[in-house]
Parts: C-alpha cells; structure tokens; sequence
C-alpha cells in the first residue's frame, strides 16, 4: 500500500468496491468507481458495456459523466479524487485527463490494460497539458480477489456451456438409447 493511502481512502474504495459487487450481479467486470470532492460523493458508476452496448461504459467513465453532469461542467474543481477498482485503461485515462481530475486511487494494476503503472505509463510521456497524482494499492487484496473469484466463476461457467453443447450434439445411437 502506498504511503498516502489513508482511512478516508479506504472508505471511499470501499465504496467502489460496492459499485463494482453491482457489475459482478449484473455479469459485468466487477469495477466500480467513486468520484469525491469535499467528502462528497459527486459521481459514482461500475461497468456496464455488455448492458449498455457501450465500450465507454467502463466504472471510471460512469463516474465522471455523474459527477459532471452534477456540476454542470466538463472541467472537475481541483479537489477531487477518483477511487477505482481496478488501475484505469488508456482511454479512461484520457478522459480523466480532459476532466482534469487531481488525484487517481486505484486498489489493483491491471497487467494487461493498465495505462498509469502496467502495461502503459501514460502520465510519464509528458504529452499532456495536465497531469495527476495517482496511487494504487488501497483494498488490493479485496479487490483483487472480486475480480478473479469473478472470472473464475466465469470460466466455469463457458466450461459447462461447452459441456452441454458438447451433449447436445453427439450423435444419439442404439448405444446411448440402452443407457437411457
């Protein structure tokens, strides 16, 4: 965990953690994510592409279009923190960026996807014309296991699938009548 992740950190991950447990009942990537200025919630969301029919739906785009429209402005004031579940992808990381949000708390890198420590390292290019703090390991363990419990579900499930589709076509013969 990072230095300056701090109780108030981890209640508003726990928070996101809610939002993502949302997505995961849905059958959605269970990320969730919670914009906070103040000590107020001003945006909150969780993956919805799947039901949405939207690949921007990710947590972190649904927080942000919450707490804009909330304030009515594009532009988010100089307080505000993201806390998200997983470590943002690279358009996410974009849109935060025009948002011009200040600070970013995510609880778990994302190996393959992630754009501010993983895969890409997006805010140390220094193309932007802003930039933000971010720091991750807030509730990792916690929501870490969300997301593999998630998938392992998830692949168990596609393994029955195939099972019964594997069933379904088999050939029916004298055979598997005399063991019905």
């Amino acid at each position: 965990m990072s230095e300056n992740i701090n109780q108030h950190d981890e209640y508003w991950m726990q928070l996101a953690y809610a939002q993502a447990a949302l997505a995961a009942s849905m059958g959605e990537v269970p990320v969730g994510a919670v914009i906070v200025s103040q000590g107020q919630v001003l945006g909150q969301g969780y993956n919805t592409p799947i039901h949405l029919h939207d690949p921007t739906a990710h947590a972190e785009i649904q927080a942000l279009r919450q707490a804009c429209l909330s304030l009515e402005n594009y532009r988010l004031p100089t307080d505000v923190t993201l806390y998200v579940t997983l470590e943002p992808c690279t358009m996410c990381v974009g849109a935060l960026i025009h948002a011009r949000i200040q600070r970013v708390v995510f609880a778990t890198t994302e190996p393959k996807a992630g754009a501010l420590v993983s895969a890409r390292k997006l805010l140390e290019s220094g193309y932007y014309n802003h930039s933000f703090e971010f720091e991750g390991g807030c509730l990792q363990q916690q929501c870490a296991q969300q997301l593999s419990d998630f998938f392992k579900m998830r692949r168990e499930q596609k393994k029955l699938q195939l099972l019964e589709q594997k069933q379904c076509k088999s050939p029916i013969n004298s055979a598997t009548i005399a063991k019905l």
